[in-house]
């Protein structure tokens, strides 16, 4: 536990706190009244309603629709398989205001719905819930994917044979066994949604503000950091309950399950109904992941003087058009992308994979508490943690203000929380008496770890390397603040080209985000070749 405390006590705890405090200080003194009088401000009371609802539904909306595709992923085997896996990522990594523009495109005024049936859905809760869908619908289908693949299916075979029927044997059988990586999917879902951004601002406009939109209401227009800080803190507060709670009620529900290898449950589907729900995912998946992407590919080509490679052209130009946007052609953002994301996923597995292991051995409250304190990063606002980075990490020992490993570290913050969800359910799932035979026949406590866990656990590993890549490539919140002007990240780039006006530079902002979802695709693509390459070695 000692390297992961160290990394989120100075990378996150102390930033966020710096900021807090700078906000509930006036004259070097503590104003905590401050927090009743602005909890007591109906609009506030408004948000943090609408923050709590919607995260709710678009949590139950996402299980209800991604669990059949976890489902056909993890038994099913199909031509185009892990290409589909991979492109049901790529929505995860884009930036919410490119996937904001991409649903008004489809949903608001003059979109496809629009032209086809006169239906408007923008400015509506709809809207938000459909696009929250569309970026977590990975979440749910690959880590409960994950654990689901390597669950035998014979033991449900066996209660069927008891005389148990279809339903009664996945409620009684596999449901138990999938429980822990069903709630850490909704958990991820839940604080994504409650910490959303882009989405909400974009597609709910004036009418809907989550806390994380008025944070940054508050911070950057208003200048009002008081009330940001005391946001901020209630925030913080509501996610440490959720986390204390899901911790608390997961842990009574693990057991030690028989994993196998998921080649031995894959199989093509079998009769109609199985084929049915295929066609039913697939369809999801076209409508839901690919009718969006499909817009930003469409929009990328659509130059003023009809299809072609104008804007993707301009993208090699710092200067194109007379805009001062960048200091360097914005086509240098996919290598720097690139490089801030590898360095970032080592971080996050490294330390991802340590407090894995740590919170397998059942050690009492501390180690449950850590539990919890892992999946902070995901529920505290990104606003707050890039300004935390700025005022903190500037001065020596930790003068990081000018180095480029500040990316990385912000961007494993983020990382890591994903690692730990994805690996933990697995590792506790290990049977003990396995590492225990192992050190009855001498081997120490990290051999037993290589030839006993790590076999079991490696699937689990690149999944969470690919989660962690794939959040890395599209974090923005914090990015934003720290990334240095001549070396943009995709998505800060992105949104500098959305943020001027001109339709050049929107056009360079679509061709842009086409090429972060390629590279997102491309990456995703060649680790599920790795995994399945790897799969017949345990």
């Amino acid at each position: 536990m000692a390297v992961p405390v160290a990394f989120f006590g100075l990378f996150f705890a102390y930033p966020v706190t710096a900021i807090v405090g700078r906000g509930l200080k006036a004259g070097g003194d503590w104003q905590f009244g401050r927090i009743g009088d602005v909890l007591a401000r109906p609009d506030i009371l408004d948000v943090l309603w609408f923050t709590t609802w919607q995260a709710l539904a678009s949590t139950a909306l996402t299980l209800l629709i991604a669990l059949p595709g976890a489902y056909v992923f993890a038994r099913f085997d199909f031509p185009g398989k892990q290409l589909l896996r991979a492109v049901v990522t790529v929505p995860f990594v884009l930036p919410t205001v490119v996937v904001g523009t991409a649903f008004l495109a489809l949903l608001g005024r003059g979109g496809l719905l629009d032209e086809l049936w006169g239906v408007r859905l923008d400015t509506t809760v709809w809207a938000i819930l459909l696009a929250h869908v569309f970026f977590n619908y990975a979440v749910v289908v690959r880590t409960v994917g994950g654990l689901w693949s390597q669950l035998d299916p014979r033991q449900e075979e066996a209660a069927r044979v008891l005389g148990a029927g279809r339903f009664a044997a996945f409620r009684r059988v596999t449901l138990p066994a999938l429980g822990p990586a069903v709630a850490a999917a909704a958990l991820m879902v839940f604080l994504f949604t409650f910490t959303s951004f882009g989405v909400v601002q974009i597609l709910g406009g004036p009418a809907y503000s989550t806390l994380e939109v008025e944070i940054y209401r508050q911070t950057a227009q208003l200048l009002d950091l008081p009330t940001a800080a005391v946001l901020t803190l209630v925030q913080f507060a509501a996610v440490g309950a959720i986390l204390a709670v899901h911790a608390a009620t997961v842990r009574r529900r693990e057991r030690a399950l028989k994993l196998v290898d998921p080649d031995l449950t894959s199989r093509r589907p079998r009769g109609p109904g199985q084929w049915g729900l295929l066609g039913g995912v697939l369809l999801t998946a076209l409508l839901l992941i690919l009718l969006p992407l499909g817009v930003l590919v469409e929009r990328s080509f659509d130059g003023p003087g009809g299809y072609g490679l104008g804007y993707y052209r301009a993208l090699q130009s710092a200067g194109s058009g007379g805009s001062s946007t960048f200091l360097v052609p914005p086509l240098e953002a996919v290598g720097n992308s690139l490089r801030y994301a590898l360095v970032a996923t080592l971080i996050a597995l490294v330390v991802g994979g340590l407090a894995a292991a740590a919170l397998t051995r059942r050690a009492g409250r501390l180690v449950r508490g850590f539990d919890a304190l892992l999946m902070l990063p995901l529920g505290v606002s990104a606003v707050t943690v890039g300004f935390g980075f700025l005022i903190t990490l500037d001065e020596p020992p930790l003068d990081l203000r000018t180095s480029w490993i500040l990316v990385p570290l912000a961007q494993a913050l983020v990382g890591v929380p994903f690692v730990v969800r994805t690996m933990l359910p697995v590792l506790r799932a290990v049977d003990d008496r396995l590492r225990e035979a192992a050190a009855v026949l001498g081997a120490s406590p990290l051999r037993a770890w290589r030839e006993v866990d790590l076999p079991l656990v490696r699937r689990a590993v690149l999944v969470a390397a690919g989660f962690a890549f794939a959040v890395s490539l599209g974090e923005f919140g914090a990015t934003v603040f720290i990334a240095r002007p001549d070396n943009p990240t995709l998505p800060v780039a992105v949104a500098r080209l959305l943020g001027r006006s001109g339709e050049l530079n929107y056009g360079q902002a679509m061709a842009l985000s086409t090429i972060l979802m390629l590279v997102c695709a491309v990456s995703l693509l060649l680790l599920e070749r790795i995994r399945t390459d790897r799969s017949g070695e345990f």
